[in-house]
């Protein structure tokens, strides 16, 4: 544990880990107390797409946690970074919410549901038969499909519902095209993340609570990886997986000396 708390830079998932829903799960607040005394840098890296930055800080200081949007990084940001490096100032049409869309657009794309050169696709509760059908079209016509994440599942309070991969897959199947997922476990989100925060890998530690994204993102990238068990994978569902993380502890209090 020691070499654990030695580390320079935390990069943490957030639900699952930080929150359930609306609720700080506990011992976080002293986890990013530690953080902040200790002269940790760290970023909380999340696979949805549908908040910026601000909104995501302004969330956990509904939950009474004070974290300045410099230590936010979403699935949106590294998508628009993504694109951007490869067509600088082209067009998209995007099915997604306004976390999505802010990001695209502060990278210097347009909109365009005409002849775009991606169509982009996020987490949405505003799907529906007509969007689905022109971003076919427009996959169809030439438009290159990328997803911002490649979660099947989302949790919510309420239970399981559907995320990006699955709200994708009629486009894909319908046009034989798949899509690009710019998310974790793509370890390009990870070299953003690292990038963003000046650190060396060999620095640094991932924090999460799911092994198909956050353990294995961390694995594919040479990061220490930490299991936490107060989200969607116990102790128990570990001997399913062929990888196993460097760490499985409680919650991220146990980080804590």
């Amino acid at each position: 544990m020691e070499n654990l708390r030695n580390k320079k830079c935390f990069i943490c998932d957030m639900d699952g880990v930080i929150y359930h829903g609306n609720r700080l799960i506990p011992r976080v607040k002293e986890f990013v107390e530690w953080l902040e005394n200790n002269g940790k840098n760290y970023l909380f890296l999340t696979n949805s797409s549908e908040r910026s930055p601000r909104e995501l800080a302004q969330k956990l200081a509904r939950m009474g946690l004070s974290v300045g949007e410099e230590h936010f990084y979403t699935s949106a940001l590294a998508t628009a970074s993504y694109l951007k490096s490869q067509c600088p100032f082209g067009s998209v049409y995007v099915i997604g919410e306004p976390g999505l869309t802010n990001a695209l657009y502060e990278a210097g794309f347009s909109m365009n549901d005409i002849n775009p050169d991606y169509v982009v696709f996020g987490e949405t509760r505003s799907l529906n038969y007509e969007k689905i059908e022109k971003a076919v079209k427009l996959v169809q016509n030439g438009a290159k499909l990328i997803g911002t994440n490649s979660d099947l599942t989302a949790r919510v309070e309420s239970g399981i519902i559907p995320a990006t991969r699955a709200l994708i897959a009629p486009i894909e199947m319908t046009t034989g095209k798949s899509a690009y997922y710019v998310g974790k476990p793509n370890p390009l989100m990870m070299r953003h993340a690292l990038k963003k925060l000046d650190c060396h890998r060999i620095d640094a530690a991932i924090i999460g609570d799911r092994m198909d994204t956050d353990i294995i993102a961390g694995i594919e990238s040479e990061l220490d990886t930490v299991l936490v068990l107060t989200g969607v994978t116990s102790r128990e569902d570990l001997k399913n997986f062929s990888y196993a993380p460097k760490y499985v502890l409680n919650d991220v209090g146990d980080i804590l000396p």
